[in-house]
């Protein structure tokens, strides 16, 4: 996967809608690292906005030497940094992280629990089909194995055996994708 440099080229040849795939892929992340600095979501958010600003009305600095990625990283870090160098002859900045802190946890941690979420749907999908449709239907359904049972068309102690092999299954899918570089 070229994480956007295909679409950064197609915005540079004429597509504009293009561009707004670059900012998809990385608009997230960005705001995160950039958080790592400055410590207030709020002024990450306005950063991660400018660099894609920088990467508007500068087409042409990119060179494509080194990888999208580390390059809009680069701007996001550089942005960054000067505002915490604005910021520290500006005592009053300091307030601003401090009344923020407990949403950017929050926020953060939101973040963790949406990508664990998409993770669990993928793992769901490299199940048996009868096995992630229990699953679906238990725990995301709130039905009762009786239930389950009679949407599936089986009896509840089928159920209850698909369930614990579904759950054998999908623990080592997990684990599986855990040992991946």
């Amino acid at each position: 996967m070229d994480n956007g440099e295909s679409s950064y080229r197609r915005f540079l040849d004429g597509d504009d809608s293009a561009f707004g795939e670059v900012v998809a892929v990385y608009k997230d992340n960005l705001i995160f690292f950039i958080n790592r600095y400055v410590k207030n979501f709020a002024v990450a958010e306005e950063l991660a906005q400018d660099v894609f600003v920088e990467l508007l009305m500068h087409k042409r600095r990119y060179n494509f030497r080194t990888s999208l990625k580390t390059y809009i990283f680069t701007i996001g870090r550089n942005l960054a940094v000067s505002y915490i160098r604005k910021c520290s002859r500006k005592p009053e900045c300091a307030y601003e992280f401090i009344e923020n802190e407990q949403d950017t946890t929050a926020l953060e941690d939101e973040f963790i629990r949406e990508e664990e979420k998409r993770e669990l749907h993928e793992a769901l999908g490299r199940i048996s089909d009868d096995y992630s449709t229990a699953l679906h239907l238990i725990y995301f359904e709130g039905m009762s194995y009786e239930q389950v049972g009679r949407v599936m068309k089986k009896n509840k102690k089928q159920v209850e055996n698909i369930v614990y092999r579904a759950k054998k299954a999908l623990r080592k899918e997990i684990e599986k994708e855990a040992r991946l570089p």
